[in-house]
């Protein structure tokens, strides 16, 4: 019997390209694949890129040229947000059979497929802006949560960001087939889901439905036991979505949400929808709802994205992004230093900040952020929890998260994966 040819994947980036890849790989084996780690001599391999910054770029290509060192007969396909932003560059390095854009990348099995077949190159840039659709995804065969997508896009266009330009507009797949998707997945196994896209809170921008809809729709999805939501914009969550979380839904007290800069005038720079004063009450109005006077700052986990080295911030202006930072105490910081992006209104932008600067400016804020989390678990030491632990085995120990995304180790057990295991945080 003739073997199956083998495709392997590797994945940048953000939790959304990993829901991406994974429904890349289910395709794959439709088409006849057998589906390999990067390790194991592949006939195709996909990389899914991230463009969010110059690194990403940097990686992408770096990762790009070392597989094909490794496996030079390989064909190699590139998709995601740089392989849109950034085609012909793509395209130009030795082993790329092929190049997907955002409107296509739904096809990037099929179309490196046809590559492999030919043995010619495909190149499918696109005008994002152009795409109305959302290309379904959630992840599988790797932990015991799942990361479901449930929009693509961002209206916001920031002066920062590329994302939009290189995933176009806001956009989403109706409640029921999303619905249908979380089914799928509980009918897998899994028992947590984590809803992730672009500017998630935006959902229902196509459809006219609104997020706490799909909220409360996917609450009644059999055998889904958790659900967390990945990253939502300050403004979109409401305290009408807050307060039914707080009602005792499987939705848990977890709030990853982006501020960026704790300087009011930076933030008007950005574009971004918000000033630190409404940032500031929307932490406490959560706070106030889903905690008890006791629990105060220690049962809701704030993990908050700011970005440093922003054009033109000054030395007192990333003081007061730290000030802010430090007494709103959320329990995680994702630090990350500017990055001048071409085609961003930003990269355009006098007072450019030294890279120099942007490293000494990341340093204290991650700093910071080991005191946040380490204040924050401290606070919950001795209180029994709810863990979920994962299949994951690492020198004979396994981990779990609590409901407020404290990780938690134990000796390994197959017996708890999958299911919530009251434990003592210490």
């Amino acid at each position: 019997m003739d073997r199956k040819p083998t495709i392997a994947f590797h994945t940048l980036g953000c939790k959304l390209n990993f829901s991406e890849s994974s429904t890349f790989a289910r395709q794959a084996e439709s088409l006849g694949y057998e589906v390999v780690d990067t390790t194991v001599r592949p006939d195709l391999i996909v990389v899914n890129t991230c463009s969010v910054t110059a690194t990403a770029d940097k990686k992408g290509r770096n990762i790009i040229r070392r597989l094909h060192s490794r496996w030079p007969e390989a064909l190699i396909g590139v998709t995601g947000c740089y392989a849109q932003l950034k085609p012909d560059e793509i395209a130009a390095i030795e082993g790329v059979a092929a190049v997907v854009g955002t409107r296509d990348k739904g096809d990037i099995c099929r179309i490196l497929d046809e590559a492999y077949r030919r043995r010619r190159q495909i190149v499918l840039p696109c005008d994002a802006d152009a795409v109305t659709e959302m290309f379904e995804a959630y992840s599988s065969g790797e932990r015991t949560r799942s990361f479901l997508k449930v929009q693509d896009g961002c209206d916001y266009r920031c002066s920062y960001c590329t994302v939009p330009i290189a995933r176009g507009h806001s956009r989403n797949a109706p409640i029921a087939d999303i619905v249908r998707q979380a089914r799928e997945i509980a009918a897998a196994g899994y028992t947590e889901i984590v809803l992730t896209g672009v500017n998630t809170g935006d959902f229902g921008r196509t459809t006219g439905e609104s997020f706490l809809d799909l909220l409360k729709a996917l609450e009644q999805v059999d055998g889904i036991l958790r659900y967390r939501i990945s990253s939502i914009e300050p403004n979109l969550l409401t305290e009408e979505i807050v307060r039914w979380i707080a009602s005792g839904t499987k939705f848990l007290p977890h709030f990853h949400i982006p501020i960026q800069s704790g300087c009011d005038r930076i933030l008007r720079a950005m574009g971004r929808r918000y000033d630190t004063a409404f940032f500031a009450s929307r932490i406490a109005m959560i706070r106030d709802v889903m905690e008890s006077p006791a629990e105060r700052g220690t049962r809701v986990f704030f993990g908050i994205d700011v970005i440093t080295g922003f054009p033109g911030e000054t030395e007192e202006e990333f003081q007061q992004t730290y000030r802010f930072l430090e007494e709103l105490r959320p329990a995680f910081l994702h630090v990350f230093p500017y990055s001048r992006r071409t085609g961003t209104r930003a990269a355009a932008m006098p007072a450019q900040v030294p890279e120099r600067v942007k490293e000494e400016r990341v340093a204290r804020l991650e700093e910071l952020c080991h005191s946040l989390h380490e204040s924050f678990r401290e606070a919950n030491r001795g209180r029994s929890a709810n863990v979920l632990f994962e299949s994951t085995e690492k020198n004979g120990m396994m981990a779990g998260y609590t409901e407020n995304y404290i990780r938690i180790e134990r000796p390994y057990d197959s017996a708890l994966i999958g299911r919530i295991s009251s434990e003592i945080i210490d």
